[in-house]
C-alpha cells in the first residue's frame, strides 16, 4: 500500500511537473522560459507531499480503527447472546430447584 502511494505522488509529481516545463511565469505579457522551480514552489511542493502523506496515513489509521470497532461491535452482540441464553439456562435452573426445596 504504502509503495504505491509512493508510485502514485512519484507519477504525479512528474505529470505535474511536465506541464510546467520550461515555465517560469509571465513577464510582461509573454512567457519566460526556465528549467528550474523557484524556492517557494520547490517548498510548497514539499510541504504538499507531506500533507499528502499524513492524509494518507490517517485514512489508514482510521480505516484500521473503523474495522477494530466493527469486530469489537460483534464480539459484544456474541457476548450479550450468551449472557442471554445464561440467563434462560439460570432461571430454569432456579424454578427447579425452587420445586425441589418446597
Amino acid at each position: 500500500m504504502m509503495v504505491r502511494d509512493m508510485n502514485y505522488r512519484r507519477e504525479n509529481r512528474a505529470s505535474r511537473t511536465s506541464l510546467f516545463d520550461g515555465l517560469d511565469g509571465l513577464e510582461e505579457g509573454r512567457l519566460r522560459a526556465s528549467s528550474s522551480y523557484s524556492h517557494d514552489e520547490r517548498d510548497n511542493d514539499e510541504a504538499l507531499e507531506n500533507l499528502q502523506d499524513r492524509v494518507s496515513f490517517l485514512k489508514r489509521v482510521t480505516g484500521d480503527i473503523h474495522e477494530e470497532v466493527e469486530n469489537h461491535n460483534r464480539l459484544l452482540d456474541k457476548v450479550g447472546n450468551k449472557m442471554d441464553s445464561a440467563r434462560g439456562i439460570m432461571s430454569g435452573t432456579i424454578n427447579r430447584f425452587k420445586l425441589v426445596c418446597k
